[in-house]
């Protein structure tokens, strides 16, 4: 089948000439041919047509430069031509690969390749690959055990805009298989039935095809009895025990390739496996054991008793029946061997304790202190020197039961205690056992002091607040909690330095400061502690140094006499201001004037002077003093002044 493109084209001119056209054909706008002619039409044949062929197609005509281009064309090919199909090899063995090669002449990608395989014995197993660049593709397929004959065949898938298109399926390719070697074959040489005893031998056998490296094993749940390579044949040979009833396995390998076949075996039991019974399992030392081995019918045998470890075990009577005054290394494992026609079997495990009794139990603390902090735990430590372990621990404080620990080595039972009540009992001791039938040993008893911490501290003083200059002070810092002795510290803020320390055995402590000036002003406070390392502090209270009572009243005399200065200063100025006005009547009015004067002077505020107190100084005749109440309240306040500053004192 093949495709045939025609272009004709209509030209009009004036004159009979001859003109040159060029025509250019076009798929999917890309050139396909391209021819010049005098002629109006040409042709281009594509043979054959493939799908690849399918597309838009269009041609344009070039004369006189001028173009033309004719309508699009839309051409479908239906279906793909069939695929080619190759193997590499007609003939593989087993474990080989079979490498396909799948091939669509004269079509152009991408494709898709299915291959697929088919056996005898197997289902049929496909592959795909697709291929964008090469109109072929190549798979590889493995060959299995059991594959004799093979087919092949591929399948070729195409897709583009005017849709998709699947090939024929290629033509059959076989492909024959030859086994490497052939599946093994596994006898027994032994008799139909096997008794313990008895000799057993087990070949395992193959035939090869030719001469591989193949490796031959025989294995027994999974555990490799013998295994040879080159070879066609391997064998176990061995005497039959109880332990060879099972089922044995014959492998054949070669690389990928396995072969197996498997049998199974029965070996009867000669007799039973022998019985060690103890006189005890756990029992004192120098204690009597006696250990007695036997078998269920009482067949005639050889016995041996065997003391474990080490693993080997150290033979220790070759009898039935072994007595010994038992001590702490004869602790372990006793197993009782049986022989019989050379079998030997062995008992289960008789696990054998001697206990030594305990020895008087240590109590001791973990820090080595015999004091507590109250809240806080504390940590105590119980060991025997001597005893046999397990050994169990029990820690009482007084009669009450704290606890109990059982230690499997040979070291200590660690305890702990937290003490929330200080009247709680501070008596402890440990007792010790393990299972040795003599009494519980017990330690000595242990006191352990119980430190409260100080707790509500508080600080005053008498008399509170305010000590007249020169006065005596009394401290008194208690303390609502704590162990005596109690530590007690008082301070002023910001000294580096205390003023007073003592340790009492009391709660609460008296200290008296004598003598006290304005330096001594100022905040203090109080710290307490004790042995519990824990330090309070106080409240911090404030002293303010007022001035003493004869101070106060030296204030006030001096006050009154600047008073009477300033009076007289002032009966004085006005003496002589009067005799300013009145010269001629100096000498016969001066007993008058003066009289008047005396009179005046309690008649108002307004006739008085301004007296500063201390200063001496009158400021002017005419102005007006304060009333004697209003001075009194000056000297106060020139008194709360002083207290202020350190100057006036």
């Amino acid at each position: 089948m093949s495709i045939e493109l025609t272009c004709i084209v209509d030209v009009s001119k004036s004159t009979s000439f001859q003109m040159q056209h060029t025509f250019l054909f076009y798929k999917d706008d890309n050139l396909l041919h391209n021819t010049t002619s005098e002629q109006n039409r040409t042709r281009y044949k594509i043979s054959p047509a493939r799908f690849a062929d399918s597309g838009i197609y269009k041609c344009i005509v070039e004369a006189n430069m001028k173009t033309k281009s004719s309508n699009d064309l839309e051409v479908q090919v239906k279906g793909l031509c069939q695929p080619k199909l190759t193997a590499l090899k007609s003939e593989v063995t087993e474990g080989e690969f079979v490498t396909l090669r799948c091939e669509v002449p004269e079509e152009m990608p991408p494709f898709i390749f299915l291959f697929k395989k088919m056996s005898s014995n197997q289902h049929p197993q496909e592959k795909k690959k697709q291929e964008l660049k090469e109109n072929f593709a190549s798979v590889e397929f493995p060959v299995e055990e059991r594959d004799r004959i093979l087919r092949f065949q591929c399948v070729a898938q195409v897709h583009s805009i005017f849709g998709s298109e699947m090939s024929e399926p290629s033509k059959m390719t076989i492909v024959t298989v030859v086994e490497p070697f052939s599946h093994p074959k596994l006898t027994s040489k032994s008799p139909w039935n096997v008794t313990e005893g008895d000799r057993i031998d087990i070949v395992c056998t193959t035939i090869l095809a030719r001469r591989y490296e193949i490796e031959i094993l025989i294995q027994k749940d999974k555990r490799i009895l013998n295994s040879t390579r080159g070879q066609n044949s391997v064998t176990y040979s061995a005497v039959a025990t109880m332990e060879h009833n099972g089922n044995y396995t014959c492998k054949v390998e070669l690389g990928r390739v396995s072969k197996t076949t498997s049998m199974n075996i029965v070996v009867a039991e000669l007799f039973a496996k022998p019985i060690l019974t103890p006189s005890l399992t756990d029992l004192d030392e120098n204690e009597r054991l006696s250990l007695w081995c036997h078998i269920n019918g009482s067949p005639k045998a050889n016995f041996s008793i065997v003391k474990r470890p080490p693993e080997n075990g150290i033979l220790l009577k070759t009898s039935s029946n072994f007595t010994i005054q038992a001590q702490v290394d004869d602790t372990g494992s006793y197993v009782c061997r049986a022989e019989i026609k050379g079998i030997i079997k062995e008992s289960n495990p008789v696990q054998i304790t001697v206990y030594a009794p305990v020895s008087e139990p240590v109590l001791s603390v973990a820090n080595s202190s015999m004091e507590m902090v109250l809240g806080e735990t504390l940590l105590l430590r119980c060991q025997s020197m001597f005893g046999t372990p397990p050994i169990n621990y029990t820690l009482f404080r007084g009669n009450r039961l704290i606890d109990t620990i059982t230690v499997f080595n040979n070291t200590y039972a660690e305890f702990r205690d937290r003490q929330t009540k200080l009247n709680s009992l501070r008596e402890y001791r440990c007792e010790a056992s393990n299972r040795h039938s003599h009494a519980i040993k017990s330690s000595y008893k242990m006191n352990i002091t119980v430190i409260a911490p100080v707790t509500n501290i508080s600080f005053g003083s008498l008399p509170h607040g305010e000590v007249e200059d020169g006065g005596d002070i009394n401290f008194l810092c208690v303390v609502g909690e704590g162990s005596l002795p109690i530590n007690f510290t008082i301070f002023k803020q910001n000294e580096q330095t205390p003023l007073f320390y003592e340790s009492k055995m009391e709660t609460r402590i008296l200290w008296q400061k004598k003598s006290l000036s304005k330096q001594d002003a100022g905040k203090y406070f109080c710290e307490a502690s004790n042995r519990a390392l824990v330090t309070k502090r106080s409240n911090l209270l404030t002293v303010k140094v007022v001035l003493a009572s004869w101070q106060k009243g030296f204030i006030a005399l001096f006050v009154l006499a600047v008073i009477a200065i300033a009076a007289s200063g002032f009966w004085w100025c006005w003496r002589k201001k009067e005799k300013g006005k009145h010269p001629s009547m100096e000498m016969s009015g001066s007993t008058a004037v003066t009289n008047s004067t005396s009179e005046k002077l309690p008649s108002g505020p307004n006739h008085f002077t301004e007296v500063y107190p201390g200063s001496g100084y009158i400021e002017d005749c005419e102005n007006t003093v304060k009333p004697t109440d209003e001075n009194k309240d000056s000297g106060e306040n020139r008194h709360s002044r002083i207290e202020g500053s350190p100057d006036a004192t």
